[in-house]
C-alpha cells in the first residue's frame, strides 16, 4: 500500500466518530431513573410524554415514549407530526441513553407518516437523554393493558394493523402499578403473580441492604410470599417477589410499603456485614439475572 493510501485510511479513521462508550447505568441522573428502567426493561406496555430539545431542532418539542412499537420498530413519525420512540427496541450501542436519542433524531428527521424501521448505532458524538430532556419533572410512565396506542387514526393502514394488534393484545402480560412505593409493578404470568420492585440505589448498595433484610428474615411481604431473586436492569437492582395470584395487586401495597421502610433502615446501616448477611448477599448475587 502506498503512502497516499495509508494517509487516506488514517484520515478516514480519524474522521469517523468513536463508538459510544459502554454505560452500565444509562439513565443515572435523570429525574425518575427507576421509571426509565421500568419502561426500558420491565413493563410490557407503557407510555410517557417528555419534552426534548434536540440539536438542530426548532426548540423544545413533545415526544411520546413507549415500551414497544409494531415490528419492534425503534420509532415512528406520525402523519399528524407526533413522534413515538420505543425504549425496548433492538438497537443497542452500549449506552441506552444515546440509543433513545439516536432514535429520536432519526424520527424527527423522517417525513411525517414514516415509520423508522432501523437506526444507525449511536456514537460518542450522539447526545444523551441527559443532554436533551427539558424540565426536571420525574418521569412517570402510564401502564397500559393493551397496545392500542399503536393505532394512528390518521394512518390509512391502521385497519390492517388491527389483526396484528388483537393477537398481540391477547399475549400481553397483565401488569399493574403498586402505588405505595415508587416503581413497583405486579404482573401475572402463567397463573403465578410477581412483584418487581426497582430500587434506585446502585446494585451493590441495594444488594447489601436486601441481604441484611434476608438474614433477619424481613425480606418478604409476610405470609406465603417469597423473594425469588433479583434482576439487574440498566444498572439497578430489581427484587422479584412471588405473591398469591388470588390477592388483588393493590392489597399488597401496605406490606410493600412496610418492606420499603425496613429496606431504608438497612440502607442507613454502615456496619460490616455479618457472616449470615454475607451468605445472604452471595445467595442473592448468584441468583441475579441481567436483563439484556
Amino acid at each position: 500500500m502506498g503512502k497516499a493510501s495509508r494517509r487516506k485510511r488514517q484520515k478516514d479513521r480519524q474522521s469517523t466518530p468513536a463508538r459510544a462508550p459502554y454505560v452500565a447505568r444509562p439513565f443515572e441522573g435523570l429525574p425518575g431513573e427507576t421509571e426509565w428502567v421500568a419502561l426500558r426493561e420491565i413493563v410490557p406496555a407503557a407510555t410517557a410524554t417528555v419534552q426534548v430539545d434536540l440539536p438542530g431542532g426548532d426548540g423544545p418539542r413533545e415526544v411520546q415514549l413507549v415500551s414497544v412499537l409494531p415490528g419492534a420498530m425503534p420509532a415512528v413519525h406520525r402523519t399528524n407530526g407526533a413522534v413515538l420512540v420505543a425504549l425496548q427496541s433492538r438497537t443497542s450501542s452500549g449506552d441506552a441513553s444515546r440509543d433513545v436519542v439516536q432514535a429520536l433524531l432519526a424520527a424527527t428527521e423522517a417525513e411525517p407518516g414514516t415509520p423508522v424501521t432501523s437506526v444507525r448505532p449511536a456514537t460518542a458524538d450522539t447526545p444523551r437523554l441527559q443532554d436533551v430532556l427539558v424540565g426536571d419533572e420525574p418521569l412517570r410512565l402510564e401502564v397500559q393493558q393493551d397496545f392500542n396506542y399503536w393505532i394512528d387514526p390518521d394512518d390509512p393502514d391502521a385497519e390492517a394493523l388491527q389483526a396484528t394488534l388483537q393477537e398481540t393484545n391477547e399475549a400481553i402480560v397483565p401488569t399493574e402499578r403498586i402505588d405505595t412505593v415508587p416503581s413497583a409493578f405486579w404482573c401475572l404470568m402463567s397463573g403465578r403473580a410477581y412483584i418487581r420492585w426497582i430500587l434506585p440505589e446502585d446494585e451493590d448498595t441495594a444488594t447489601r441492604a436486601m441481604a441484611r433484610l434476608q438474614a433477619a428474615g424481613e425480606h418478604t411481604l409476610g405470609g406465603d410470599t417469597v423473594l425469588l431473586g433479583a434482576f439487574r436492569a440498566a444498572g439497578l437492582l430489581v427484587p422479584v417477589l412471588e405473591v398469591d395470584p388470588e390477592v388483588p395487586s393493590a392489597e399488597h401495597g401496605p406490606a410493600l410499603a412496610e418492606l420499603a421502610e425496613r429496606y431504608a433502615a438497612a440502607l442507613a446501616r454502615t456496619d460490616e456485614l455479618t457472616p449470615e448477611e454475607r451468605r445472604a448477599r452471595d445467595g442473592l448475587v448468584s441468583r441475579q439475572v441481567t436483563l439484556r
